[in-house]
């Protein structure tokens, strides 16, 4: 089988880079004990690339997230964006929850509308904007309906529209279909894909199931266990889109995949 598509090395890709992480680690201290969660990962992040992160649960991969979008601090190493220091909270970046994170009493719109909110934008103005993101994510007509009121999947285009709305140049995505049923994932990855084709960001998405990454990413990051390092690169910019879960070339690629994870991932 051809596994040229795997390097342990991060390779250089055509483009420019929109961010870049440098011996990233990351410790936590509890008392006199402590655990390593990530160990000197470093990656490049192509503008417009659509990056998955994969990995078993709980290797480090929201840690990682979380630094990136300034939400923790690293123990060492550094993030750039634009070949800038980013230090702290970065308005560049938006950020879709593994736990949907709408808030219930706020309708479809508001919750959209909530990052302009915070802005002071005027309503008239965030009104028509968060607008723009609910037909981006084929949600209209649903605009004054709450949370309650949607379907699982729903929720998620709720979240997405709202990071959307921020108007961010990188996309972080923690498992946003983690918590989804079986069919309404699989529609969800068409949907994201939908989405980034219409209006391109630089996305990076995190999973631990090796066909959604298989069928999302231009590259995935692979990471071993705790602590937290590059296992392996996959360059799937030659696996035309859209992707079939059939093809063999798909299946050799999943197939290398898991033969080199450290645990059992889905």
């Amino acid at each position: 089988m051809d596994t040229d598509f795997c390097r342990k090395e991060i390779m250089p890709m055509e483009g420019r880079n929109k961010l870049e992480i440098k011996k990233l680690s990351k410790v936590f201290i509890n008392n006199d004990s402590f655990e390593v969660a990530i160990e000197n990962v470093s990656l490049d992040v192509k503008e417009n690339e659509f990056l998955v992160l994969l990995g078993p649960g709980a290797c480090g991969k929201s840690v990682l997230l979380n630094i990136v979008s300034g939400l923790l601090k690293p123990t060492s190493g550094e993030v750039y964006i634009d070949e800038k220091l980013s230090q702290g909270v970065n308005s560049q970046i938006g950020f879709v929850f593994q736990n949907l994170g709408v808030m219930p009493w706020l309708s479809v719109r508001d919750n959209v509308a909530f990052p302009d909110k915070l802005h002071k934008v005027p309503k008239k103005k965030r009104y028509e904007r968060a607008q723009k993101y609910i037909d981006l994510v084929g949600l209209n007509g649903f605009e004054k309906h709450y949370p309650r009121q949607l379907s699982g999947g729903m929720k998620q285009r709720v979240g997405i529209a709202r990071a959307y709305a921020s108007i961010p140049e990188i996309l972080l995505m923690d498992e946003p279909f983690g918590q989804l049923d079986a069919q309404t994932r699989y529609s969800m990855q068409d949907e994201i894909l939908k989405i980034w084709n219409q209006n391109k960001k630089t996305v990076i998405f995190v999973t631990n199931n090796i066909e959604e990454a298989v069928y999302l990413g231009d590259r995935i990051i692979l990471f071993s266990a705790r602590p937290m390092t590059v296992k392996g690169v996959y360059d799937l910019n030659d696996l035309k889109r859209p992707r079939d879960y059939t093809d063999s070339r798909f299946l050799d690629i999943r197939k290398e995949i898991s033969n080199h994870t450290d645990l059992v991932i889905k």
